[in-house]
């Protein structure tokens, strides 16, 4: 018969097999959404990206990129592998650990375990491992370039090594293992730092080895010890030892005179030689604990010495720098995340507390002649008496956040929360709606992939619509997997309690109490549910343990241990095959090149040569991927507008990148410092109110004239907007011989152009945008994406022509164009030849709501539009051609219709396609009425996703009405008047 250890060993790499096959079988192809394109250009090139960074990742996933041996389609590929076999790796760790907790509680030796007691405690480890596998949160960080699988595995190996090192008697062995696990942690570090999270509840089974008889008192003061562990690696050693050597450095070269980089020289000497004499002086005295803690010190600052990576990369000032850490002083900044909105923990205002006053907080030095001068302080607000509070949950005041408030919590407008009110957002939003739900997303069932979905409840899984029923992500795990957990959860209660407080508050730190630290706003840009999958980990043991639960509530009726441990495991298996076959389809990610494509279709919007503003994320880093990594339309500058007010990206603005040359800016670094022209206020002066000539206002920024300067409140004085109107002269002749008008819109080419940017402050980016386009002189083509929403053309849009996925900025004013204009002659050749979609068409693909979201929304539109211009023109053979390659590429059964789609009818009518018109109407009619009437049932109020089935009907009706198709315009005028009465949006009187 097999020895235990080798059943183990063998399981183990067996899991580590199947879970990796698994994952590359889903994974993704290339770059997916969100952060990733970031990530792998990254680390493809060792360059940095946002903070606090991730170099360890990026180390690997350079070696990694390697393999795609100089085929750069292949380096996503290769990247993503990165999380694939780290997410592999904690599965077989888990599995490890199971079994190590498994034989804990049947408090047997592995040489005392009978055949089906063998077979059962590896079971057991097999069932929570594939559970904690196959979970769908963990299962979509593992197909990815993201650091959560590869954090992930350090969580496990950490927890694993805390286990087994409880196992081990002999002390100096033991010593070994704990320094092991703090070079484990130091390597996290360089990953994610949610690894940290677990520490103080590790430091329970260090009590719990040390001390046979554990108090209150003696737990109580362990966690705490441990959460002050955590405190000092978290804010005493990643930030605290940079800074400490700022400080240093400020010191030898301001005070000193000596030159940059002396500090931090004395600083490392000091630091390591202070370390080292302590490890040999304990080692002298015989204190083992002592020596064995500065060893783990040493190993733990060994591992986080990945971070040199990011001021060594930062240095040689390559393509993607965020932050330009350069220097030790902006890598402190860099670490601590300075760039991102502080929030309040326990004390602080709330989304209505104003601030009536700025104080001056910490300098912020710049290197400049050979010293470090402060060239700002950051700002410290000071409030109203009294409208600070405990607990501030409710404190975004970001554009649309107290509007959620307000519905979430019932508070009028204006009116200041009180604690009830808090603690009320607290539980149902952060903890419910921000954990709860995600929790059961994994282990109960989940409704859809649209963003703000709910979880799917067993008995009520019946009587959805079709658009949420034939929705890949609608799984139904009827409870098995959290009926399991909380067997094991309560069996663990029965027979190791010590173990279960360990496994709670690991479940608690990396769940409630993370949610808690975050402060979440009412919304995100996305779901968060991978940050919370530390506690999805530990609940997966607790399935494991139930294995053990169902054998031991079956001694009774099974007398044969056998046959109790066939059925234990049977029940047991169940769990990780729902879950499997489940969720298969919804995490089948291969043959998805969409976001690829996307930023393809973007960047080929644009003429040679290009200045293309964008927006954040999904907006830029799939363009930042296929820029840096596949070499694509390097040419192209992409300017993200949520980074061009700050110092270090206009800098990067200046400097030639791959193929584009630098960017015409007026203003100086001196302008354009931190601290300088952050806000503009709009003061109208009555003398420039019909307008201002945007090159001298430029001028008059740039020499801080007084005519047009105020003081702020902290002291300071800013330049205001004088105006509302703004006028740019045109040397007409220039552009006309350089044929960027088409022939048709040449004789409205004037000498100046003008426009209304409105009374409205603004701020820095505005000025650099502003910048850019009077210094640009038309010389090379200026395009705002069209994903970014009117809002932020600052005004332009009668002179923006629409080419594609971008909008040109000509000298060219079409009146009453409140969204730009088509050209259409540009715009069909970008669309019809210039555009990518690689398997969009393909219905065996899966496209998630992301995709279905502003890809998807920009590109049918942008066929929409070109097809009703080409209408307009009586170009009607190229309008069909156009709408049916959008209907083609995105089909309904891969893609399905939208808001969008619905104007697609008209346009099929228009080019004599009345039969695809119709069958696209009555598709789109009857989900939209199956969809209105679910809501209705279920209680639910007129929502945005009900506005759009309530506006796809509008549409349906306006069209077969103007295309004379009365019998089905009547048929669908009832369905909308059906609905808008149940939702009390229309009278009979009307």
């Amino acid at each position: 018969m097999i020895s235990f250890q080798k059943l183990n060993l063998y399981t183990a790499w067996a899991l580590f097999a199947g879970t990796l096959v698994t994952y590359i079988i889903t994974m993704e192809r290339t770059a997916s959404f969100w952060d990733c394109g970031e990530f792998i250009a990254c680390a493809f090139k060792l360059q940095v990206p946002h903070p606090p960074g991730s170099p360890l990742f990026l180390l690997i996933g350079r070696l990694f990129s390697l393999l795609a041996l100089n085929d750069v389609t292949r380096v996503a590929y290769w990247v993503n592998m990165v999380s694939v076999v780290s997410s592999a790796f904690t599965i077989f760790f888990l599995f490890k650990t199971i079994v190590l907790l498994a034989l804990k509680l049947i408090d047997k030796a592995e040489s005392e375990l009978s055949s089906s007691e063998s077979t059962l405690v590896t079971a057991s480890g097999v069932v929570g491992a594939l559970a904690y596998a196959w979970s769908d949160s963990f299962w979509f960080s593992a197909l990815e370039a993201e650091v959560y699988g590869l954090s992930s595995f350090f969580t496990a190996v950490v927890i694993w090594a805390a286990f087994k090192w409880e196992k081990i008697e002999d002390p100096a062995v033991a010593n070994r293992w704990l320094i092991f696990i703090a070079y484990l942690v130091g390597l996290s570090i360089g990953v994610h730092l949610l690894n940290l999270v677990a520490l103080p509840a590790l430091a329970l089974i260090y009590y719990f080895k040390i001390n046979q008889k554990p108090t209150l008192t003696g737990g109580v003061a362990a966690f705490l010890i441990g959460l002050i562990i955590l405190g000092i690696i978290n804010t005493g050693i990643i930030p605290g030892l940079p800074g400490l050597a700022g400080k240093f450095e400020i010191f030898f070269v301001n005070t000193l005179g000596l030159p940059y980089n002396y500090g931090i020289v004395v600083f490392i000497f000091l630091l390591l030689g202070t370390l080292a004499w302590g490890i040999f002086a304990s080692q002298k005295a015989g204190k083992a604990l002592l020596n064995t803690a500065l060893l783990s010190l040493a190993f733990l600052l060994t591992g986080y010495s990945s971070y040199v990576l990011v001021l060594v990369r930062s240095g040689y000032n390559p393509p993607i720098n965020e932050n330009d850490p350069s220097d030790v002083l902006r890598f402190v900044s860099y670490l601590k995340r300075e760039q991102y909105e502080s929030r309040p923990l326990l004390y602080g205002p709330s989304f209505v507390s104003n601030p009536i006053s700025q104080k001056r907080g910490e300098p912020v030095y710049a290197k400049k002649d050979g010293k470090y001068v402060i060239i700002d302080h950051r700002p410290e607000y000071e409030y109203t008496p009294g409208s600070k509070m405990l607990l501030p949950r409710m404190y975004s005041s970001q554009p649309g956040h107290p509007q959620l408030y307000q519905q979430m919590t019932g508070l009028a407008p204006g009116q200041q929360p009180g604690l009830r009110h808090n603690l009320a957002y607290m539980f149902s939003h952060q903890f419910g709606h921000m954990y709860w739900r995600y929790f059961l997303w994994n282990f109960m069932g989940r409704e859809s992939d649209r963003e703000g979905a709910g979880t799917l409840l067993p008995w009520k899984a019946s009587g959805y619509p079709g658009s949420i029923a034939s929705n890949r992500a609608h799984n139904n795990f009827f409870m098995l997997p959290i009926l399991l957990g909380i067997a094991g959860f309560l069996y663990m209660y029965r027979r190791s309690r010590k173990d279960l407080l360990v496994l709670g508050l690991l479940f608690l730190l990396t769940g409630l109490a993370l949610v808690f630290y975050l402060n979440s706003p009412p919304s995100e840009p996305r779901e968060r549910d991978y940050i919370y999958v530390g506690s999805f980990y530990v609940f997966s043991m607790w399935i494991g343990v139930g294995v053990l639960a169902i054998a031991s509530m079956l001694e009774r009726l099974v007398r044969k241990n056998a046959w109790r441990s066939s059925i234990a495991i049977a029940a047991g298996l169940s769990v990780p095959v729902i879950l499997v076959t489940k969720g298969w389809d919804n995490h089948d990610r291969s043959n998805r090149y969409h976001s690829v494509d996307f930023a393809r279709n973007l960047l080929n919007s644009c003429a040679p040569n290009a200045i293309l503003f964008t927006g954040g994320d999904n907006d830029t880093f799939p363009l930042w991927y296929v820029q840096e990594v596949e070499g694509f339309r390097t040419d192209v500058r992409v300017c993200v507008q949520t980074f061009l007010g700050i110092d270090w990206y206009i800098s990067q603005l200046k400097r030639k990148t791959n193929q584009s040359e630098a960017l015409p800016l007026s203003l100086d670094s001196n302008a354009y410092a931190r601290g300088k022209n952050e806000f503009i206020p709009f003061y109208e002066i009555p003398s420039v109110k019909a307008g201002i000539n945007l090159k001298e206002y430029l001028e008059l920024v740039q020499q801080q004239n007084k005519a047009i300067q105020v003081p702020l409140t902290s002291g300071d004085m800013t330049s205001i907007l004088p105006s509302a109107n703004l006028f740019l002269p045109v040397d007409s002749k220039q552009v006309k011989a350089m044929n960027i008008v088409s022939k048709d819109l040449v004789p409205f080419v004037t000498d100046s152009i003008s426009w209304q940017i409105g009374k409205k402050d603004l701020i820095k980016s505005d000025l650099v945008i502003l910048d850019i386009i009077a210094s640009n002189n038309w010389k090379r083509p200026v395009y705002f994406s069209s994903t970014m929403g009117s809002s932020h053309n600052l005004g332009l849009q009668e002179y923006l022509q629409l080419e594609g996925y971008a909008y040109r900025l000509l000298p060219v004013r079409v009146p009453g164009a409140t969204d730009g204009y088509v050209n259409s002659d540009i715009m069909f050749e970008n669309m019809m030849h210039k555009t990518f979609w690689r398997e969009t068409g393909n219905p065996c693909v899966y496209y998630d709501d992301t995709y279905r979201g502003s890809p998807v929304f920009t590109a049918r539109l942008s066929f929409l539009r070109l097809a009703e211009q080409l209408i307009a023109e009586q170009k009607v053979e190229k309008a069909r051609q156009v709408a049916d390659k959008a209907m083609r590429v995105m089909p309904d059964d891969t893609i399905p219709f939208d808001q969008i789609s619905a104007g697609f009818v008209g346009v099929l009518f228009d080019v004599g396609e009345k039969k695809k018109a119709l069958d696209s109407a009555r598709t789109m009619a009857l989900r939209a009425d199956e969809n209105l009437t679910w809501v209705k049932e279920n209680g639910g109020a007129a929502s945005r996703e009900a506005n759009t089935d309530l506006y796809i009907l509008q549409t349906l009706v306006q069209e077969c009405r103007r295309a004379r198709q009365e019998d089905e315009a009547r048929r669908f005028e009832s369905i909308f008047k059906k609905h808008l009465l149940a939702f009390n949006m229309y009278s009979r009187e009307n």
